[in-house]
């Protein structure tokens, strides 16, 4: 069954907004709430365990950190911890980052394929509780390993636009996660991307695919999505807007070219966030 998650956007709400949007999306039984650590905004891992530890069933997804910005060994004490405090709960999903920003702290790295190729089997290896010495050009660990891993270390996700960086997410993790504003069309090749990178290193299991779609629903949803589109366009599947239904007609289209998670992202000017919730969670039950 496709799942269907919502987005807490930095860019319309402020850290101030986080807890009642919280609890609104754990009243509307929503499995899945997503966040973006992007800069200069808000923190990633202090945003996700102040919302596992108001709520009871809530996921919550980092879609994305970037990976230049901490030290793998930092990030996997980060999600060791909250994994051990709330288990089965966080969906931890990393990227790049945008050069600029990255370039602005002074953590722009000159070839950051070569980054990801070693921060995510390190990562993966210290989550597993393992002992990782690796010196690399960028992942250097000399004999390190977790005091408290996880009972049971969670799926990693990595992210990407190219095809390099999505045959390499194939390979090295169990889940990708596809950036916003994708027509049906590029979501499909990204996908088979995302497959060939995972067959090249023999694996079985098709790594679980995430996509985000814009959405919004109710009075005036077409303008908003319009507005927020822009010269891209809204008609290849690129938005949903409408009733549950409509925008459960398009989800379901990205679910039958192998998208695992929905993750509907409200576009500006959404009038009520908890309505938007409740409306992610209607669209579930209609394609389940």
């Amino acid at each position: 069954m496709t799942r269907i998650g919502a987005v807490f956007s930095p860019y319309q709400y402020s850290p101030d907004d986080f807890k009642t949007a919280v609890h609104d999306a754990e009243a509307a039984g929503l499995g899945q709430l997503w966040i973006w650590e992007d800069c200069f905004r808000e923190s990633a891992y202090a945003s996700a365990s102040a919302a596992l530890a108001w709520t009871e069933n809530l996921r919550i997804g980092i879609g994305i950190a970037p990976m230049p910005l901490r030290n793998v060994a930092v990030t996997a004490m980060e999600v060791a911890t909250i994994e051990r405090l709330f288990p089965g709960r966080l969906i931890p999903g990393f990227g790049h980052g945008v050069l600029e920003w990255m370039g602005q702290v002074g953590a722009r790295v000159a070839s950051p394929l070569t980054l990801m190729r070693e921060y995510l089997p390190a990562l993966r290896a210290l989550l597993a509780g393992e002992e990782v010495t690796v010196s690399g050009r960028y992942v250097t660990l000399d004999r390190v390993r977790l005091d408290w891993p996880p009972a049971a270390p969670p799926t990693i996700y990595s992210a990407g636009e190219g095809p390099k960086t999505l045959a390499l997410s194939g390979e090295h993790t169990a889940g990708t996660i596809l950036t916003g504003g994708n027509s049906l069309t590029q979501l499909t090749a990204q996908i088979a991307q995302v497959n060939a990178g995972a067959k090249n290193v023999g694996r079985e299991q098709q790594p679980k695919i995430i996509a985000y779609l814009n959405a919004a629903f109710g009075a005036e949803s077409e303008k908003r999505v319009r507005a927020e589109s822009g010269e891209r366009g809204i008609d290849d599947d690129r938005a949903a807007w409408g009733e549950p239904e409509d925008v459960a007609a398009v989800a379901r289209r990205f679910a039958d070219i192998g998208v695992d998670d929905v993750v509907l992202t409200p576009v500006a000017g959404e009038p009520d966030l908890a309505e938007f919730f409740r409306a992610a969670v209607e669209v579930e039950r209609l394609l389940s």
